[in-house]
C-alpha cells in the first residue's frame, strides 16, 4: 500500500493516497479490458500525475481552452492512461465508460492522446520525443506571446505567465529531437518549461542498460538546464512530497528549463510485473491485476472500482480551477484596462482575424522580371511582419537562403544573449541546425495558439522534419514551412541537396498542403491565401526556387490551386500544359511552339493540387475540360503526383533519377527539362488521344 508522507510540504491526505491507487487500478483494468496497451508506465506515474493535475498546475477542467491554463504535454504517450485517468478524476468530461472502452473503435481514449479528439489533450503524442519539443515550442510561444500583449510586466505578474509542464519516458530522450529541443530550449533560457523524466530503466527490449549509459542529468546540464534528482520512498514508489518539492523548485527557477529525473518502478506495485518489460506494453494479466488489487486493498473481484468519495475529492479541481480562472480574469480584466491597444490585438489574434489593410501591404512584382520565388516572399514577409504583429518565425540556420528573416533587427533570443539584435520578444527565430526539432517546436507554438509561425530550411532536408510534419498534418494546426531550392535548379550542390521524390512524398501526407508557385505575384498570392486559411486549421509547405524566374502578370485565380495562366488561341484548346514552380516558363514556352504550329494549347499553373481538390467540379473541368485528353504534366521531380490529371493520352515531363552536380541550366537541358521536349510530349499525346 502507498506510504503516505510525513513531509508538510504539501497536503497530502488518505483520500490523495487513495486516489492515486485508484489511478493505479483504473490504468490494469483499462489494459486488461481490452487486451493491449501499456499498463506499466500508468502505474508508476500516478503520483506524479496526480501531483501535477491535483496540486500544481492551474488549470479549469471546465474551461479546457482558458487563455491563462498551464499546458501540460505527454511526451510518452504510449502511456496516454497517465493523461486520460487525470482528466477523468479532474473533471474534464471524460467518464468511466470511457476508460472501459479504451483504445477501441469511436471512443474518446484512443491509443495514443490525440489533440483535437480528446477535451485536455494539448498535443497528440506518441512518436517518441515529439512531445518534448512540442513542449519547448509551446514555452517559446508563451514568450512571445507575453511580449505582443505584456511585456513590460514584472516577472510572474502578467495574466501571459503561465508553466509548460511535460513528462518524458526514457524512449523519449533516446530520440534525437529531444536532444534538438532540449539543446534549443536551454540556449533559449525557457524558465516557464518544466521536464519530468520517468527514469524507470525499462523500454521494450528489456533493461535500458541495453542501450544506454550516459550521465543524462549532466547531459541537461550541458544544455544549460536547472536539474533535480527525486528519490523514491523506502518501498520503491514515487515519493508525492519530494516531487512537489522539486516541482514547485523547478516552476521557481525562471532563468532556465528545469529537468527533473524521478526514479520508478514500472508496474509498481505489481508483485511479479513490476520492473519488468512485460510490463510496459501487454496486459498484466488477470491473476497478476487481482495481486496488485489486494496489495493496493482493492477488492479484486471489482473491475473499474472508484468510491463516490475518491470521485468526489479529485472533482474538487473544478472548484479550484473555478476559483483560480477567476482571479485570473481579474488580473487580465485590469491588463485590459491599462493595455486597450493591446487588448484589441489580443482580441484580434485570438479571433483569428487579420489587421484591416494587410492586403494592401502585399507587394506586386513587375512582369517580365526574373525574380527568385524564395526572394519574392522574403519580401512578401517583411512586407506583412510590418503589419501582423502576431507572425514571427525563422529557418534552420539558413536565412540567407531561405530569405525567413522578417526583422532583422530583432532576434528572439534571451536576456544575457550578447549579439545586439537579442530580444527575449525577438521576431526572428534561429532555430539553429535542428531540423526536426523546429518541425516540432513549430507545432507546438500553433497549439499554443494566439501567434502565427513559419520555419524555413531547403525542400530536402523536409526529409528530417517529416515526423514533425505528418503530425502537424494529422492534428490540423496551421504551422508554414518555408522550403527553398526546390529541384536540380539549385545547381552545383548536386544531387544530395537536390530534392527529387520531395514534393510527391509530401503530397502524400493527408491534411498537408504543398504550394509550389510558379513566379513572384504568385509566391504573393500563395501567402495571402495562407495567412486567410490559417483557422481552417492545416499545414503548409512553401516550395520556393533557388534560381531566377518569369514573372506573369499577377492572377488571384492561383489562390484555388490551379488556374488558367494562358489560354488557347485560335480555336479550344486541343492541348493542356500542366506545370509548376519553374517548370511553368518551359510549358509557356512550348505552347508558343505549338501555337505557332497551329495547335491552339492552354497553359495551366497548378500551384497547389490539395487547394485545387478543393475546388468544385465545374471549376475544376473549366480549368481541365474533360473533352481534352491531349494533356502533359511538367514537373522537375518524380510523375507520381500527376497520372491522374494528364490521363490515358497524357504525358509527363519528370524526373524519375536524381540530379548531378552542375549548374542548373545545364542540368535542365541534360535531364530533358526543355520547351521542346515539352512541345514533343504534347505532339505525341495529340497522337495518343486521336486514336
Amino acid at each position: 500500500m502507498s506510504t503516505k508522507p510525513t513531509t508538510t510540504d504539501v497536503e497530502w491526505t488518505e483520500l490523495d493516497r487513495r486516489a492515486v491507487d485508484t489511478a493505479r487500478v483504473l490504468a490494469m483494468d483499462s489494459v486488461q479490458k481490452v487486451g493491449n496497451g501499456h499498463p506499466g508506465t500508468a502505474m508508476s506515474l500516478a503520483p506524479a500525475a496526480y501531483v501535477l493535475f491535483q496540486k500544481l498546475m492551474r488549470h479549469d477542467p471546465a474551461d479546457a481552452q482558458w487563455t491563462g491554463r498551464d499546458r501540460f504535454v505527454l511526451s510518452a504517450g504510449h502511456s496516454s492512461l497517465t493523461l486520460y485517468i487525470q482528466l477523468y478524476l479532474a473533471g474534464y468530461g471524460l467518464e468511466l465508460s470511457d476508460l472501459e472502452s479504451f483504445r477501441t473503435w469511436g471512443s474518446k481514449t484512443p491509443g495514443h492522446p490525440e489533440y483535437g479528439h480528446t477535451v485536455g489533450v494539448e498535443t497528440t503524442t506518441g512518436p517518441l520525443g515529439q512531445g518534448v519539443a512540442n513542449a519547448v515550442g509551446m514555452a517559446m510561444a508563451a514568450r512571445y506571446e507575453r511580449g505582443l500583449y505584456d511585456p513590460d510586466a514584472p516577472a510572474g505578474t502578467s495574466p501571459f505567465d503561465h508553466t509548460i509542464w511535460a513528462i518524458a519516458g526514457d524512449g523519449c530522450l533516446q530520440e534525437g529531437i529531444s536532444a534538438e529541443a532540449s539543446s534549443l530550449a536551454g540556449h533559449q533560457k525557457l524558465g516557464n518549461l518544466v521536464l519530468l523524466w520517468d527514469d524507470n530503466h525499462i523500454s521494450i527490449e528489456g533493461d535500458t542498460e541495453t542501450a544506454v549509459s550516459e550521465d543524462t542529468l549532466k547531459r541537461y546540464e550541458a544544455y544549460g538546464w536547472h536539474v533535480q534528482r527525486v528519490e523514491q520512498l523506502s518501498n520503491g514508489d514515487l515519493d508525492p512530497a519530494a516531487l512537489h518539492r522539486a516541482l514547485k523548485a523547478a516552476q521557481a527557477e525562471t532563468g532556465r528549463p528545469s529537468f527533473i529525473a524521478a526514479r520508478s518502478i514500472i508496474a509498481w506495485p505489481a508483485p511479479h510485473a513490476q520492473n519488468t518489460e512485460a510490463a510496459h506494453g501487454s496486459a498484466l494479466g488477470d491473476a497478476e491485476v487481482a495481486a496488485t488489487k489486494k496489495v493496493l486493498g482493492f477488492d479484486p473481484e471489482k473491475s473499474f472500482d472508484v468510491s463516490d468519495e475518491v470521485l468526489a475529492h479529485t472533482r474538487e479541481a473544478l472548484d479550484r480551477g473555478r476559483e483560480v480562472r477567476g482571479e485570473w480574469e481579474k488580473s487580465f480584466a485590469a491588463w485590459r484596462t491599462a493595455n486597450p491597444e493591446r487588448a484589441a490585438t489580443f482580441d484580434r489574434v485570438r479571433a483569428g482575424e487579420l489587421p484591416a489593410g494587410w492586403e494592401e501591404k502585399l507587394p506586386a512584382f513587375e512582369a517580365g522580371k526574373s525574380v527568385a520565388t524564395r526572394a519574392a516572399s522574403g519580401k512578401v514577409l517583411q512586407a506583412l511582419g510590418a503589419v501582423i504583429p502576431e507572425l514571427w518565425g525563422g529557418s534552420a540556420d539558413l536565412a540567407g537562403s531561405n530569405n525567413t528573416t522578417i526583422d532583422k533587427t530583432s532576434s528572439f533570443l534571451p536576456v544575457g544573449n550578447p549579439l545586439p539584435e537579442a530580444d527575449p520578444y525577438g521576431r526572428t527565430v534561429h532555430y539553429g541546425i535542428r531540423e526536426h526539432a523546429m518541425g516540432s517546436t513549430m507545432n507546438g507554438i500553433a497549439l499554443h495558439g494566439n501567434t502565427r509561425i513559419y520555419g524555413g530550411t531547403f525542400l530536402v532536408f523536409s526529409d528530417y522534419m517529416r515526423p514533425a510534419v505528418r503530425l502537424a498534418a494529422l492534428m490540423r494546426v496551421p504551422v508554414t514551412y518555408v522550403w527553398t531550392h526546390d529541384s536540380i535548379g539549385l545547381g552545383e550542390d548536386g544531387p544530395t541537396h537536390q530534392p527529387v521524390e520531395h514534393l510527391a512524398a509530401l503530397r502524400a501526407i493527408p491534411g498537408l498542403n504543398i504550394v509550389r508557385p510558379a513566379d513572384a505575384n504568385e509566391t504573393a498570392v500563395a501567402w495571402r491565401e495562407i495567412l486567410r486559411r490559417h483557422d481552417k486549421g492545416a499545414p503548409h509547405g512553401l516550395a520556393l526556387t533557388r534560381q531566377g524566374v518569369p514573372t506573369y502578370e499577377p492572377n488571384d485565380e492561383a489562390a484555388k490551386g490551379g488556374y488558367v495562366l494562358f489560354d488557347a488561341e485560335g480555336g479550344a484548346p486541343r492541348v493542356v500544359l500542366i506545370a509548376t514552380g519553374s517548370e511553368v516558363q518551359l510549358a509557356v514556352a512550348a505552347r508558343e511552339q505549338l501555337q505557332a504550329d497551329g495547335v491552339p494549347t492552354r497553359v495551366v499553373s497548378m500551384p497547389s493540387v490539395e487547394w485545387f481538390d478543393e475546388q468544385d467540379q465545374a471549376y475544376k473541368d473549366s480549368v481541365l475540360p474533360p473533352s481534352v485528353t491531349a494533356r502533359v504534366a511538367v514537373e522537375a521531380g518524380i510523375g507520381l503526383t500527376w497520372y491522374r490529371f494528364v490521363g490515358q493520352a497524357g504525358r509527363v515531363v519528370s524526373l524519375e533519377h536524381f540530379g548531378a552536380s552542375a549548374d542548373g541550366k545545364v542540368l535542365f537541358r541534360e535531364f530533358g527539362f526543355t520547351a521542346e521536349a515539352v512541345a514533343a510530349a504534347a505532339r505525341e499525346s495529340l497522337t495518343d488521344s486521336a486514336r
